[in-house]
């Protein structure tokens, strides 16, 4: 009797093995990635005197009615200042990987009443966007700190609308001293088939922002070309 039990454990959970959908294999980042140091970039009073918010929104294209998302959202503050930009028709989607940044983040949505932000959490190789949602999807000092590029940007272009921009926002310097340097940023979202449509360096010390659009359909991950860092 226990031989047959066993045996019809061991068919079943072979059965349950062969149904569950295999996951995709995605490259490993062939470079240094910065740690999740905090969730504070800066004061945002030192923020607003370098005017970097006003000057990326612009630069990005947001206009009121747009649906954004803020990916790494940290303490809301392009968060709040996308709202602001997108206006009560508009829509902004915060996220964090860390719940109680998350939490942190809900507080001060609902302290601020800003009726027009949604606010969810992610996980680290996969930001959990809703598919084909937003015009402009922000990545602002924090792409360095993503353990899995490929994976996490396999994921996050699907949120893209037709016409859609992922906007980076980093800093030109090597990627453990939390920056990334603009032509490897450029090589490995074009791993993704997004391709870079618009440069500009900022104010504020080295920072730069990028823009990119779909340029094709996504690769499979197993296609997924990683690129060499060209700083150690």
């Amino acid at each position: 009797m226990w031989n047959r039990r066993a045996a019809a454990a061991l068919i079943l959970g072979l059965a349950a093995c062969r149904a569950e959908p295999s996951q995709p294999q995605f490259p490993k980042a062939e470079r240094k990635v910065s740690p999740i140091v905090g969730d504070a970039f800066s004061t945002e009073d030192a923020r607003d005197r370098v005017g970097e918010a006003e000057q990326v929104i612009q630069l990005a294209g947001v206009k009121p009615g747009m649906s954004v998302a803020d990916v790494g959202a940290g303490e809301g503050y392009y968060t709040v200042r996308l709202a602001r930009t997108v206006g009560p028709k508009g829509r902004v989607l915060a996220e964090d990987i860390m719940p109680a940044v998350r939490d942190s983040l809900s507080q001060r949505v609902q302290r601020e009443q800003l009726d027009n932000v949604a606010v969810k959490l992610g996980s680290p190789d996969n930001p959990m966007l809703p598919q084909q949602s937003f015009d402009r999807v922000f990545l602002v000092h924090m792409y360095h700190e993503v353990q899995s590029p490929y994976a996490f940007l396999w994921h996050l272009r699907d949120a893209l609308k037709p016409g859609g921009l992922v906007i980076v926002v980093d800093s030109n310097r090597a990627t453990d001293r939390h920056g990334i340097p603009p032509q490897q940023l450029r090589c490995e979202l074009a791993a993704l088939a997004l391709q870079s449509a618009h440069f500009e360096e900022l104010p504020s010390s080295d920072a730069y922002l990028m823009a990119f659009r779909s340029a094709g359909p996504k690769p499979e991950p197993s296609k997924i070309k990683p690129c060499r860092s060209e700083r150690s």
